[in-house]
């Protein structure tokens, strides 16, 4: 048994503040840049981040070890969390004024290419947003959690093919709407 399952089995058995505080640790700064990398927001995903955790405590007697590892399923529920926050009605009404002063700039010289670089990836994430939840979660799990289809068939229980199919569809028809968006502008 290694050192997260028995931090998993302490926080099943004793409700162990320690262990849990342990066990959020070892994760906290991974799933923080999942969500990061799909917000660009600081304060937006340091929340969501706390909300994930403490989903994953309240349900961390449905974590099975048989269906995947502790990773995938937390990644999982992190996948859960930004759909659902992408589907709320906040989101959805809220508008998004950005600073320039928030935006931390690698180099003046770079400024345009930076700014392009970051309008792509808003663009590429409200086509993602506006995909169906179980392709949303393969999508984010793939692109920004960085996980294996392997895992994340495991997270989803989809068969492997399925998953790479689902993917390789939506990478394509991303593709194809930025194309279409690219012609429009022209």
């Amino acid at each position: 048994m290694n050192n997260e399952e028995k931090l998993i089995k302490r926080i099943k058995n004793k409700s162990n503040k320690t262990a849990a505080n342990q066990l959020i640790s070892i994760y906290y700064k991974e799933i923080y840049i999942y969500v990061y990398r799909q917000t660009s927001d600081r304060e937006l995903a340091l929340d969501l981040t706390q909300e994930i955790f403490i989903s994953v405590l309240k349900s961390l007697d449905n974590y099975r070890r048989d269906k995947g590892s502790f990773r995938t399923w937390l990644y999982k529920i992190a996948s859960n969390k930004i759909v659902d926050y992408y589907r709320s009605k906040y989101y959805r009404y809220s508008t998004v004024v950005e600073k320039l002063d928030d935006y931390e700039l690698k180099s003046s010289s770079n400024i345009e290419l930076d700014l392009e670089l970051k309008e792509d990836m808003k663009e590429i994430i409200e086509i993602i947003n506006s995909f169906e939840a179980n392709i949303q979660q393969i999508v984010r799990l793939k692109i920004f959690g960085q996980l294996t289809f392997s895992e994340i068939s495991k997270a989803l229980e989809l068969p492997e093919s399925t998953v790479k199919t689902r993917y390789y569809s939506s990478i394509n028809k991303i593709k194809k709407i930025l194309k279409e968006r690219e012609n429009e502008q022209r």
